[in-house]
């Protein structure tokens, strides 16, 4: 199972070994329930325990409340961003693009679709929301203050500015299926070609 970087590394108490096999069960029970509709704002920890079939003090152990172990599943749900290779930054740049809103687990399509909604209009899901897309945002914004470091890229580039640039695009496209005549399987080339074309040096 992927690692759950954000209550992995937290101290525990004292007590019986944590079981590897509770912990996918509950973050399985999480996903399948959105999955299937269940909102957020109304999504329990006793629903959840009693998909995964274990109790509600199972997970509190594991998990401080509800936001933390969405944000878990979530992330987990979303996957590992690609780890750049570093020879350069056009090929880094196309690695993780290609990534962007792009996922195999087939509940994702479904989950998404009912949060996304929710990020302008509650802030508790704002910041989840935010908690999820930011380890890989920082990785595409690793990558340009590489490049700006190495002089591929122009020495005053708004990184910030670069990254919308970046991943709008493919978040619309793949998310919304905005332009039916786009060519998915070249879209992360020809946007990052698009946008090198303006942030490398003159």
């Amino acid at each position: 199972m992927s690692d759950m970087t954000s209550h992995a590394d937290a101290p525990r108490s004292p007590g019986r070994p944590r079981s590897s096999r509770a912990d996918e069960a509950i973050i399985d029970a999480t996903l399948n329930l959105l999955a299937e509709g269940a909102k957020i704002d109304t999504l329990s920890i006793e629903a959840i325990a009693s998909r995964a079939g274990v109790g509600k003090a199972t997970i509190y152990r594991r998990w401080p409340g509800k936001e933390a172990l969405l944000r878990d599943a979530l992330a987990i749900l979303k996957g590992t961003p690609p780890t750049p290779i570093g020879r350069s930054v056009r090929e880094d740049l196309v690695l993780l693009l290609g990534a962007v809103g792009r996922n195999t687990d087939p509940r994702s399509e479904k989950i998404m679709s009912c949060l996304l909604p929710e990020v302008n209009r509650n802030q508790d899901r704002y910041e989840l929301y935010q908690g999820v897309v930011e380890p890989r945002r920082a990785r595409v914004r690793e990558v340009l203050e590489r490049g700006v470091r190495t002089g591929e890229l122009r020495a005053d580039l708004d990184i910030e500015l670069a990254l919308a640039l970046l991943t709008g695009p493919m978040l619309i496209q793949r998310v919304l299926r905005w332009h039916p005549e786009l060519d998915d399987d070249v879209l992360a080339e020809r946007v990052v070609d698009g946008v090198l074309e303006g942030i490398q040096p003159r």
